[in-house]
């Protein structure tokens, strides 16, 4: 792995456990074990450290969405591929990531915003127009109603965390079950019926041998 890719790599590490205002580039320094100059080398200064990770970490997002639609069986399936990817992004994650984000570094934060708007919006979009082509959501939804409260959904969860979490959940645990609430909403009996066997699957995949 090069430097600076590893720099990011461990970077992001810290930021997901403490956020970002509270590690400075001293911290990265010494949990890297390299001096700060080796850092500036590749980095002019640790906001954009902090862009450079964003924009990577929302690449492999859209990518992550663009396979979990290709590999889906169905729309459902889709969902449940999402569900797995919130899981492992999300877990660990410390809440205040955003709001340091969005206070700190604009232009990272504004990174998202438009991966929110341009990317995330489109495939929330698809999978309701495919899961209706498909027989497994309600015929009747109102797709461009459903698509924003969905992203309605995740500014809470990431703006509002504490009304929600009350140091009782992990920022994915919320995350995951509203997704699984909205999921069920928009099924009809067949889609119903298809969430039960995929959870039944993902059950017995748990189970030790």
């Amino acid at each position: 792995m090069e430097v600076k890719d590893y720099i990011i790599q461990e970077s992001d590490k810290l930021f997901c456990q403490y956020g970002f205002k509270s590690v400075t580039m001293d911290d990265i320094a010494k949990h890297l074990g390299m001096s700060k100059k080796t850092i500036y080398q590749h980095f002019k200064d640790k906001d954009e450290l902090v862009n450079i990770l964003i924009k990577d970490k929302l690449s492999v997002q859209d990518c992550n969405m663009g396979l979990s639609a290709k590999n889906a069986r169905d729309a459902v399936e889709e969902i449940f591929f999402a569900i797995d990817n919130m899981h492992e992004l999300l877990t660990g994650m410390n809440p205040k990531l955003f709001y340091d984000l969005q206070k700190y570094h604009p232009k990272a934060w504004l990174y998202f915003k438009n991966f929110r708007e341009k990317k995330l919006g489109k495939v929330i979009s698809e999978n309701l127009e495919r899961g209706v082509k498909e027989g497994f959501y309600r015929k009747e939804i109102k797709i461009d109603i459903l698509a924003q409260m969905r992203l309605a959904q995740v500014d809470i969860i990431f703006n509002q965390h504490d009304h929600y979490t009350t140091n009782k959940y992990t920022i994915a645990q919320v995350m995951i079950e509203l997704t699984e609430h909205f999921l069920q909403g928009i099924c009809n009996q067949k889609g119903i019926e298809q969430i039960n066997q995929y959870k039944q699957k993902s059950t017995q995949a748990q189970q030790p041998l």
